[in-house]
């Protein structure tokens, strides 16, 4: 048996996604910073507001400013991630055009806020394998559905990822009760919530994230990190080569890696480039 590890040696991760760059990013960042964790947040180029712009009175879905944006989320120690250039349910798009929308917001966000794109989140929810295929013709490596697992299994197709569930769910203070006390001792294990920041003024629910992250927040046992970060190792940690017999592994990733050889083993760290014998 070899168990992966998150980095440290630790048994559980913690993400968030939260979608469309509204302007309550900023108060969801604060309370996440408050409490040690890191989201990752989903941005449309082609839907940033022009300078000036003055929102209806009680119009809570404020999308920002490029330049606010960036204020906000660049050097922030959060993910830009993409969320398709105009927000369209792509699935009703011709191939080409759902390809541009993918492309071109990847694109933007990279030039803008002078970064990488590789994951994102479908807009409205609504995927098919036809659009799968051209996020990762897209240098796309995850996209984020909104189908709750209400469990803490590390995703097996980081394309079609499920997450754990969406802040108003009725379960999820149970969940995070669950998610606490897990003995992971043959898996390690991923808490996964979604949502969108404008729904806590517009349900006037700023205390459900704010619980969350006080209960959640700075557990040694819990890595912290934004979804990309998630990914990439444990996209890393599946390009281990294993020998025959199971007692030889080769780390050929640029990043190092924590494995468990059994349950009853020590948690060891291999090296980038390392040989490990077993």
């Amino acid at each position: 048996m070899l168990i992966m590890r998150f980095p440290g040696g630790l048994s559980k991760a913690l993400t968030l996604s939260y979608d469309d760059g509204v302007e309550q990013d900023a108060r969801l960042i604060d309370i996440l910073n408050e409490h040690g964790l890191k989201g990752t947040f989903n941005l449309n180029s082609g839907c940033f507001v022009e300078e000036g712009h003055v929102w209806e009175p009680g119009e809570v879905q404020r999308v920002m400013t490029l330049r606010a944006a960036q204020a906000l989320y660049r050097n922030s120690g959060h993910e830009v991630a993409s969320h398709t250039l105009t927000h369209p349910f792509l699935t009703q798009l011709p191939p080409a055009v759902a390809g541009a929308e993918i492309a071109q917001d990847r694109a933007n966000l990279e030039r803008d806020f002078g970064c990488f794109v590789r994951g994102g989140a479908y807009p409205f929810g609504v995927y098919n394998d036809s659009i799968v295929e051209t996020l990762r013709a897209n240098g796309i490596v995850y996209y984020r559905t909104v189908e709750s697992t209400h469990g803490f299994s590390i995703p097996d197709d980081w394309l079609r990822l499920r997450p754990t569930c969406h802040h108003t769910d009725p379960m999820l203070m149970e969940l995070c009760d669950q998610f606490l006390a897990r003995n992971p001792r043959k898996y390690s294990s991923l808490f996964y919530l979604w949502g969108h920041a404008y729904e806590f003024e517009e349900q006037n629910n700023w205390e459900i994230i704010e619980r969350f992250a006080e209960k959640m927040g700075h557990h040694e046992e819990i890595w912290y990190a934004t979804n990309i970060e998630i990914c990439d190792y444990t996209l890393d940690f599946k390009r281990l080569i294993v020998s025959a017999d199971g007692r030889k592994l080769f780390n050929p990733t640029a990043r190092t890696l924590w494995i468990q050889p059994g349950l009853n083993q020590i948690v060891r760290t291999i090296a980038p480039g390392e040989t490990l014998q077993l």
